[in-house]
């Protein structure tokens, strides 16, 4: 494999990566994590379990997400 295919190999699986972090929802952790530590730099940011377990709450409280039926 030359050196410009492995760097476009590279390139694609990084976008890939990208995109299946944000179509899972995954990466909406880390940019909380980041916006956290940035604007309220005193406060510890939430686990991944309990912001997660705060994500699922405001979702299934809000019926115009679509995220359940009844």
């Amino acid at each position: 494999m030359t050196n410009t295919a492995a760097r476009r190999a590279a390139h694609w699986g990084r976008r890939v990566r990208w995109f299946v972090r944000e179509f899972t929802g995954e990466g909406t952790y880390d940019r909380y994590v980041a916006h956290t530590r940035r604007q309220h730099p005193d406060t510890e940011p939430a686990s991944r379990a309990e912001f997660e377990r705060r994500r699922m709450d405001e979702r299934e409280a809000d019926p115009r997400n679509g995220f359940r039926c009844c």
